[in-house]
Order: C-alpha cells, then sequence, then structure tokens
C-alpha cells in the first residue's frame, strides 16, 4: 500500500503547472542536439539581417546627395549607393531563404526526436497509465501539440532571432546618427516591453488551458466514434450530443479567451510603436531646423526606428502563438515525464526452463491506496492444471490476471512461479512465459499472417497454418481472395467480431508458452464455433498452466480448480462437483445460468 501512496504523490507533483523557463530548458536540450545546424542557422541570420541593416543608412547618404533649395543632385552618388542598398537587400533575401529551409530542416529533426521520446515514454509506462488517462487525449499529445511546437520551431523562432538581431542593429545604428534623438524612445521602449511581459503572464495559462481541453474533446470524440453501433442501439444520440456540446463549448470559450488576450498584445504594440514614431518625427524637425542633424540621418533613424519596433510589434503580434507552442510543450513533456514502470529488480533472474507451478500467497491489492480490490488471497496452480476464475462483474477476475502478468505489483503477500516470487523475475520473460487471449480483441493493419505470427519471431507459413487450423478459422481464411496475404484495415474492421477473436487465439497457440491466460476467450464466437474452439483449447491447454476467466459457467466444468470471487475474496474454492455439492454461491451462479 505504501508504494501506492507514493505513486499518488507522484502524480499530484506531476500535475502541477511549469514555467516558461522550464520549457526553454527543455526544447533547448532538444536543438543542441543538432547544434552545427543552430550554429549554421545564427551565422546566417547574423550576416543576413546585418546586410539588411545597412540599407537604411545608404538610403540615407543618397537622399544627401541631394541638396535642397540648390537644385542640384548627385545622380552618381545616388545611383552608387542605390546600387549598393539592392545588392545588400538581394544576398540578405538570398540568406533569408536559405535560413527558413535551414530552419524547417532543423525543426523536422527536433519534432522527430520528440515524437520518437514520446511514444518510447508510452511503450515504457505502466498499465496503469492508460488505465486513468483518455485515448483521444494522449493522441492529442503526440500529433496536435508536437505539431503546434513544430510550427513554432519552424518559422516564430527564426522571426524572434532575427527579432533581437535587428532591434540590437537597429539601436546601435540609431546611437551612431543621434543620439539625442534616441533619448525620445526611452519613453516608449519600456512601455512596450512592460506590457508584452504582463500580456505574456496572463496569456501563457489561458493557452495551457486551451491545449487540455482539446485533448478532453478529442478524447470524447474518439470515445464516442469507437462506440458509435451502441449509441445508436440505444438511441442515445441527443444524449451524446448534449455531452459533445457542453465540451464543445467550453474548449471553445477556452479557444476565444485565449486568442482574445492574444491578439490584444499586437495592436496595442504597434499604437506605442506609432506614438514612438510621431516624436520622433516632432523632435527630429526640430533638430534639422538647428542644423543638428541632415535629412538623411532623419530618413535613416526613421528607417531605423521602424526596424526597431517592427520586430518588437511582430513579436507582441506572435506571443499568442509562442504561448500555444509553450502549452503544447508543456503537455508534451509532462507525458515524457511521467515515471516508466519500474525496472526490473537489480540482478532478477531471467526465466529460462519453466514448469508453470503457480502459487499465490496471501496477496492485497488495489487500484486505489484507500480501496481494496484483492484480499488475502491464496492460490496454488500445478504444472499443467486448469484453473478457472468465475464470479459476478467487479469480483476483481481480471485483477487477479494483472497481477499475474505484473501489469500491477502486489500491496502484500507474494506471486511465486516455480518457487521464485515474480518481482525477483524480469518482467519480460515472465510475460513470454504466458499466452494470453483477452475478451477485448486487437489486431493491427496487416496481413492475417503478420497478425497470428506477432507473437513468435520468424514463424513459418506452415506454423501459422496450424495455428489457424487449430484455432478453426483456416478454412474461412483460404476463401478469402489473398488467403493469407489478405490485409486487414485498422482494427480488423473488415472481418467479424468472432473471426477477429478466432485469429488472437491462433496467435497464442502459435506461441511456445507453458503457460495460458483465457480472458472471456471465446465470449464473441456462437455456441457451434464455441465448440469447435474447445476442443482446439484442450490440445493447446496439454501440458499447460491455464488460467481461465469465465461467465460462461459451462465452459470450464473439467476445470481443475474454480476460483470463485465475489468483492475481492475467494468464497469457494474446488472441481466443480465440490462446488456443486456444496450449493452455495457456486451453485446458485451456476443455476442461474440455466433458469
Amino acid at each position: 500500500m505504501p508504494v501506492n501512496k507514493t505513486r499518488s504523490r507522484i502524480s499530484e507533483k506531476s500535475d502541477k503547472p511549469r514555467d516558461t523557463g522550464y520549457v526553454l530548458r527543455r526544447l533547448w536540450a532538444y536543438v543542441y542536439q543538432y547544434k552545427l545546424m543552430l550554429l549554421a542557422a545564427i551565422l546566417l541570420t547574423i550576416i543576413g539581417n546585418m546586410l539588411g541593416l545597412i540599407g537604411p543608412m545608404l538610403s540615407g547618404y543618397a537622399i544627401d546627395a541631394i541638396q535642397p533649395g540648390k537644385g542640384r543632385v548627385d545622380f552618381q552618388t545616388v545611383f552608387f549607393y542605390a546600387g549598393l542598398m539592392i545588392v545588400f537587400y538581394i544576398f540578405s533575401s538570398i540568406l533569408s531563404y536559405l535560413l527558413s529551409v535551414l530552419m524547417i530542416r532543423l525543426s523536422q529533426k527536433l519534432v522527430w526526436r520528440m515524437r520518437e521520446d514520446v511514444f518510447g515514454r508510452l511503450v515504457d509506462l505502466p498499465v496503469g497509465y492508460f488505465d486513468s488517462h483518455q485515448v483521444g487525449d494522449i493522441i492529442s499529445r503526440i500529433s496536435y501539440d508536437i505539431d503546434t511546437v513544430n510550427t513554432s520551431l519552424s518559422t516564430d523562432l527564426v522571426q524572434i532571432c532575427a527579432s533581437v538581431i535587428t532591434v540590437a542593429g537597429s539601436f546601435i545604428m540609431m546611437l551612431v546618427i543621434s543620439p539625442r534623438l534616441v533619448l525620445v524612445m526611452l519613453i516608449t521602449i519600456p512601455m512596450s516591453l512592460l506590457y508584452t511581459r504582463y500580456m505574456a503572464k496572463k496569456v501563457r495559462p489561458l493557452f495551457r488551458t486551451r491545449s487540455a481541453k482539446l485533448g478532453q474533446l478529442n478524447g470524447f470524440v474518439e470515445e464516442m466514434v469507437s462506440g458509435q453501433k451502441t449509441i445508436k442501439a440505444y438511441a442515445a444520440e441527443d444524449a451524446i450530443m448534449d455531452r459533445f456540446n457542453a465540451l464543445n463549448n467550453e474548449t471553445a470559450e477556452a479557444y476565444y479567451r485565449a486568442e482574445y488576450y492574444g491578439s490584444m498584445t499586437g495592436p496595442t504594440v504597434n499604437f506605442i510603436n506609432n506614438l514612438s514614431l510621431s516624436l520622433i518625427t516632432v523632435f527630429g524637425a526640430v533638430l534639422y531646423l538647428f542644423n543638428k542633424m541632415t535629412l538623411g540621418n532623419i530618413s535613416s533613424f526613421v528607417q531605423y526606428s521602424r526596424r526597431f519596433s517592427g520586430p518588437i510589434n511582430e513579436a507582441a503580434n506572435i506571443i499568442s502563438e509562442l504561448q500555444s507552442a509553450a502549452a503544447a510543450a508543456e503537455r508534451v513533456f509532462k507525458l515524457i515525464d511521467e515515471a516508466p514502470e519500474p525496472p526490473d529488480k537489480e540482478g532478477a533472474f531471467e526465466l529460462c526452463e519453466l514448469n508453470g507451478d503457480v502459487k499465490i500467497e496471501g496477496v492485497s491489492f488495489g487500484y486505489l491506496p484507500d480501496r481494496v480490490i484483492i484480499k488475502n488471497l491464496f492460490l496454488h496452480a500445478r504444472p499443467g492444471s486448469l484453473t478457472a476464475i468465475v464470479g459476478p462483474t467487479g469480483a476483481g477476475k481480471t485483477t487477479i490476471i494483472n497481477l499475474l502478468m505484473r501489469f500491477y505489483d502486489v500491496w502484500d503477500g507474494g506471486i511465486y512461479l516455480d518457487g521464485m516470487e515474480t518481482r525477483e523475475l524480469t518482467r519480460s520473460s515472465l510475460r513470454k512465459a504466458y499466452a494470453m487471449v483477452l475478451q477485448d480483441t486487437w489486431l493491427f493493419e496487416g496481413s492475417i499472417f503478420d497478425n497470428i505470427a506477432y507473437g513468435k519471431e520468424n514463424a513459418t507459413m506452415e506454423e501459422v497454418v496450424a495455428a489457424a487450423k487449430m484455432a478453426g478459422i483456416h478454412s474461412f481464411i483460404k476463401r478469402l481472395p489473398q488467403g493469407y496475404n489478405t490485409i486487414l484495415n485498422e482494427d480488423g474492421l473488415n472481418i467479424s467480431k468472432g473471426q477477429k477473436q478466432l485469429l488472437t487465439i491462433a496467435r497464442a497457440m502459435l506461441l511456445d508458452a507453458k503457460m495460458l491466460i483465457l480472458d472471456e476467450a471465446t465470449s464473441n464466437v456462437d455456441t457451434r464455433t464455441e465448440i469447435k474452439i474447445q476442443q482446439a483449447m484442450r490440445r493447446l491447454m496439454e501440458k499447460k498452466t491455464c488460467f481461465v476467466i469465465a461467465h460462461r459457467l459451462s465452459t470450464i466444468k473439467g476445470a481443475d480448480n474454480i476460483l470463485v470471487v465475489d468483492q475481492g475474496d475467494i468464497v469457494e474454492q474446488g472441481t466443480h462437483e465440490e462446488l456443486m455439492n456444496k450449493k452455495g454461491f457456486y451453485y446458485r451462479l451456476y443455476m442461474s445460468q440455466f433458469e
């Protein structure tokens, strides 16, 4: 039980919001892996923007070649500086194009690495994580959130880097032209910076909420799409639409609030910059009247002031995108930071030779710290025996299987395999010792051959055919146009539920395992097919330790031991005949199926 409390504390800690600095440090760790590309991008940014910054200065020189009042224009000087401006701007544009291509390539590499890390963490996460998180929300993080980060890295990051260089370069050039006129901007610059910082703090949590609401909406939609038949069967379309509309309204409201406050920043900063330009124009005219500045100086200064304030304005305009990307990255990193399945104990043993003797001694367990599901369970399954686990829904039958497979670790007591406590064994070797057929079938998009051979590396066609024959699915497969090479679409939707169940049974038959777990393995097949499967199962079960969860009690009459579970307690145990003679809980359960 203390283990679960610790996990609870870890979960609570991971739910706390991160700050922007944390997100930037994590992103920097990804960027640094491609430091040569980053260095090239920095050089291209510096050189390209510096070339662009020379233009306003050359423009001022060209204007000063015009002498107002004298009617003289030095066209040679004007054309010379105009030509230089064209050359510099062309080179600056070429470098900007190369920078954009480089940043797109860099962002692709970063996103590829990030997706790999996210998926790798998903593979390492314990089963309990998927029991407590919506599939749609997980998919939203690996697709939408990472795409948002990708867009920001490939475009917004370039703009921010260019803005920093442009602002710094423009400020230096303005100081060179007229330090007095720069004093005018000391009024408006702090206003822009303080307002932008204030809005950033206000907007960031709004975008975090927006991403979370989108994840919830995606999770709900994924669940409803997968359950369309059930929804229509119960004529629950109106109720589902009401729930969807409520979630959709919450998501739309979250989007509106984030975008509303995010969009306020750009126009406000733009107003401050225009105010700055007005002041520069007025005081520049005064300095010109006192011969402190030339027209060329004023023109250059105005252009530099626009270049100085323009990037600040752009940064304010893209602040909503940056905040969105930060919120998305935060959700991605939170998933990456989830505690993986605990590592195997140091010095854990690899299962090699296995007899299949299973003992459960005094085991207690629950999914939540304050709710015990299994209480002081004892069980001994001898090698080659068949143990059936029966009981009402929610009694704890599937929980026992989860503990046998170490999808969860027990609180108290221990589970022993051939005398070795399962926590002393590696999880991989323990799970490979079992072949498993679940009530919820899982097939992937691929050939029938690949789906059956999934659990056995380098399986031959002869082995796959033999397993299919044992499962009673061979004749159906041969009638298909491409036979065993027939491609199943997503989740095997082009075959029936019963046929999917038979394919998963064939997969388990192909796996050379000493132990077998069947969780309602025949629940999706008709009575005639079930009889054929039972015969095949008998052959499959030979010399294997088997655990069967069954609701149809007629299918487990021949079990060596029947475990009757009710509310986490083993209320009865014995063979079918022994339990029927007791006329207790099992007897009433059995008779209720035939009344």
